[in-house]
């Protein structure tokens, strides 16, 4: 029989429960700053981290990441975040692919010391990719005169309301080669020889998990209660971590005891996320989600 203390108190603090924190990272990575962008950034998702290792019990911290990607710098410092605080606390980090964590979202799973996805789980796309609109036909069409004055003669490199001059992609290019060869050295890092001897493996393919175990992106396949309750034990626990009451509100930008009209604020912000909503959504669809 349990002892009388055991069986009294609630199921989290009782010596025969494992508790372990679970973070939940998805969205679009992307710089932070502006009311009601939802993506993923150091600034949204620092405090869940922070959140997540202060258990001082718990023997590892879960983390489930569904990313596209986005943000190569956010994505670096998420990661950053999670292995500073992994070494600080002694915790094991155990990273849950669920659809998808492709190209950051992939950067940020390289923080877990295991990758565990489920088979039909999407992951890789290691590369680098940026895209625009030219609208310089469209301009003429509508009788628009483009005017840009400049202090510098490459302030105004990939306007895209101006033809495209070799010049600037060529420039574009050469920077998306040296933030590709910082990934490739993470990823190396990380994974090292467990990765498999594969041409397409940098090339910004992206393949199943089933697939990616067999390449080395992942090292399980699986689920997170599932495997949590084979390595801790029947009794384990999970916790989700939430973010602090009154987040939403901050988050959103909406006024407390502001005296000026929100009106004009909240109509800026609404058209800023229907803009952030067909981007996210045009990154998902990359990968036929």
């Amino acid at each position: 029989m349990k002892p009388l203390f055991d069986r009294v108190l609630p199921s989290s603090m009782r010596s025969d429960v494992v508790t372990i924190p679970v973070v939940r990272l998805q969205g679009l990575i992307m710089a932070s700053g502006a009311p009601f962008r939802s993506g993923l950034s150091l600034a949204t998702t620092a405090g869940l981290i922070e959140k997540a290792f202060s258990f001082k019990k718990a023997p590892a911290v879960a983390i489930s990441i569904n990313s596209p990607g986005g943000s190569p710098v956010q994505s670096r410092l998420i990661y950053k975040r999670i292995r500073d605080l992994a070494a600080e606390k002694d915790k094991k980090v155990l990273m849950f692919v669920e659809d998808l964590a492709a190209s950051g979202g992939y950067m940020i799973a390289l923080a877990g010391d295991e990758i565990i996805a489920d088979p039909s789980s999407i992951v890789g796309s290691i590369g680098v990719v940026s895209a625009s609109f030219g609208f310089q036909d469209l301009i003429k069409k509508i009788g628009i005169e483009r005017r840009v004055h400049t202090a510098g003669q490459n302030k105004a490199t990939l306007d895209p309301f101006r033809p495209e001059r070799k010049e600037d992609v060529e420039r574009l290019k050469a920077l998306q080669l040296e933030v590709h060869e910082t990934f490739i050295d993470l990823v190396k890092e990380r994974r090292g020889t467990k990765l498999a001897d594969d041409p397409d493996l940098f090339t910004g393919l992206f393949w199943t998990a089933k697939r990616g175990l067999s390449l080395g992106l992942v090292d399980a396949l699986g689920d997170m209660r599932s495997v949590l309750r084979e390595r801790y034990g029947e009794k384990t626990r999970l916790q989700l971590v939430t973010p602090a009451r009154g987040f939403l509100a901050r988050k959103l930008g909406l006024p407390g005891s502001r005296s000026h009209d929100p009106a004009p604020d909240i109509a800026a912000a609404a058209v800023s996320g229907l803009v952030d909503a067909l981007e996210e959504r045009a990154a998902w669809a990359r990968f036929g989600l």
